[in-house]
């Protein structure tokens, strides 16, 4: 399928479209942004380029991480496949790492999208970075039921945790040695930074 002409989208308009398309595309506002595309920008969103050896290499090691940990607990780890809606914001993007403890509040019959992630991972690359610190969080920030948004480098040994206070204030750590951990206070798990980064090598 091609991408559309047309420059304002309802909802059901892009699920339609993104149901039969054979690339991901983030929805803003209505505008379809196409995921694996570098040179444009929606919005103040940039589009992500193709992931890097890296990347996946953290993204496999995550839910693999997780799912081990989690097995037995009712929290569920989903990877980039699962889209997170915002309805407030008119907002679908496809995080690389979801956790939900509730039962995923999917919007329709589908069941691809759902609304209430409990913790939130991004993977930063060169072409994500300044979005993924920046006006993403911003947008996630408006999602009642996100705990923890985690933000791990591909690039250097370096992970950023943002934990929701109950102020709705968020706390900032960070973590720059594979012997420390990110703990996820939210769903209870301690992931090691030595197995975030296992099997990347950097130059």
């Amino acid at each position: 399928m091609g991408f559309p002409e047309k420059k304002n989208f309802t909802v059901a308009e892009y699920l339609d479209f993104e149901r039969n398309a054979t690339e991901k595309h983030e929805y803003f506002q209505g505008e379809i942004i196409p995921l694996h595309r570098n040179e444009d920008s929606f919005n103040g969103i940039k589009a992500m380029s193709g992931a890097s050896f890296e990347h996946n290499e953290i993204s496999a090691n995550c839910i693999f991480e997780l799912k081990t940990k989690l097995k037995g607990n009712p929290c569920r780890t989903y990877g980039i496949d699962f889209k997170v809606n915002i309805p407030n914001i008119s907002l679908f993007t496809y995080p690389d790492v979801s956790i939900y403890c509730k039962e995923p509040q999917t919007i329709d019959s589908e069941k691809d999208a759902a609304t209430n992630p409990t913790v939130i991972i991004e993977i930063l690359s060169k072409s994500t970075r300044n979005y993924d610190l920046g006006g993403k969080f911003l947008l996630y920030k408006q999602i009642e039921t996100l705990k923890e948004y985690i933000l791990i480098d591909s690039e250097a040994i370096k992970v950023i945790k943002y934990s929701k206070n109950d102020d709705n204030s968020w706390l900032m750590t960070e973590m720059n040695s594979l012997k420390e951990y990110l703990k996820l206070n939210s769903v209870k798990v301690e992931l090691q930074l030595v197995d975030i980064y296992d099997n990347v090598k950097f130059l």
